[in-house]
């Protein structure tokens, strides 16, 4: 036979060989996107517990309120109300996408509380975010690593001063008599942040850490090989120093106080990706732009070199308004996000903010 017949022959099996493979691979990837999008948070505990992952989710839930010592089982006290509670349900993913757990929560009704009744101070600090950008920034002129952590049921730690009563969790039976007095915070109740942070901030003082004046959730230690710096924001911490001893002693301090989960490098942290180089950090918003854009319905929209006409000019009077202005409310909540590392975009933000209150089918 032709030498180049059978090389012809060699390369159109190839091709099919080739072709075969990419439809395989491409038809599985999209039953596995398919099989993603499908799936969705219940809404009743009735929907949950008819799937194993999601028993499973409500059993870890449960079995943490236990160890942390959450209740004691008592008979309800004349006169005393019992709070309602309901099973939130939220899967988690990473940044890129796929799922990192099935969460459940027991989350109280605490819409029910009366102020200086069932509580009184219920504000708690989180970490600012221009803190953050510094705290980056100082990392990266030192070419210190930045450690994430996260604290499992942060909330869950704060102790209850106040007498509160629960009705019993689904592991607890209905029948039995008995009803859940609160020793610990639990998720709903107002003043449950604020008692978290007061607990978070006493424990780490107790480490020698000093509460930064301009930040109440940056907390600084200075130690002999230099200086441990902690942001916290809720139940999310990230760790930078020059002393990476002091953080590994840190980290088995905190271990020993709650329930930790070390994330390593930081990576993923308030809708922010970093990424570390030997020049310093980059941070970028690119799945919160992708959700913002889908949000929107853009994702099939060109892109353009400015966010914005030339010269454009509007007013809150042009246009007929938007009979329902959720959407763009909550997008330009999310563009004002946006700017803290694309500061670009910044005017465009501040210029369509002005039209929050009564928007337009123009704006």
């Amino acid at each position: 036979m032709d030498p180049s017949l059978c090389q012809s022959i060699h390369i159109r099996k190839s091709i099919k060989l080739l072709d075969f493979a990419y439809s395989c691979y491409f038809s599985s990837l999209t039953s596995f996107l398919a099989s993603i999008h499908c799936l969705f948070d219940p809404y009743s505990y009735k929907e949950a517990i008819l799937d194993p992952l999601w028993q499973q989710a409500m059993n870890e839930e449960l079995s943490t309120l236990h160890k942390i010592d959450t209740w004691d089982l008592v008979s309800l006290p004349p006169g005393k109300s019992v709070v309602g509670y309901r099973l939130v349900y939220k899967i988690k993913t990473n940044s890129d996408g796929f799922i990192e757990r099935y969460k459940a929560r027991l989350v109280a009704k605490g819409y029910s509380q009366q102020y200086d009744m069932d509580y009184e101070e219920t504000f708690a600090p989180v970490a600012k975010m221009t803190t953050i950008r510094t705290l980056i920034v100082v990392a990266s002129i030192h070419q210190w690593y930045i450690s994430q952590l996260d604290v499992k049921n942060a909330l869950l730690n704060g102790d209850f001063q106040e007498k509160v009563y629960i009705a019993p969790p689904p592991s607890i039976s209905p029948d039995s008599g008995y009803i859940c007095k609160l020793k610990k915070a639990l998720y709903g109740f107002k003043q449950v942040p604020c008692a978290w942070f007061e607990k978070f901030s006493i424990v780490i003082s107790s480490l020698g850490f000093v509460s930064n004046s301009h930040d109440s959730a940056l907390f600084i230690k200075c130690t002999d090989a230099g200086r441990i710096v902690l942001s916290l924001y809720v139940d999310d911490m990230i760790i930078t120093s020059d002393d990476i001893d002091g953080i590994s002693v840190l980290k088995t301090e905190l271990a020993r106080r709650f329930q930790m989960k070390d994330l390593g490098y930081l990576r993923y942290f308030l809708s922010i990706e970093v990424a570390y180089s030997p020049r310093g950090y980059l941070l970028s918003y690119s799945k919160y732009v992708a959700d913002i854009l889908e949000r929107a319905r853009l994702t099939d929209n060109k892109t353009v070199d400015t966010p914005i006409e030339v010269n454009a000019r509007y007013s809150s009077s042009i246009g007929l308004p938007l009979k329902d202005p959720t959407l763009y409310r909550t997008i330009v909540g999310s563009l004002v996000y946006l700017t803290i590392t694309l500061s670009n975009i910044a005017y465009v933000v501040h210029f369509v903010s002005q039209f929050v209150a009564s928007p337009t089918i123009v704006h």
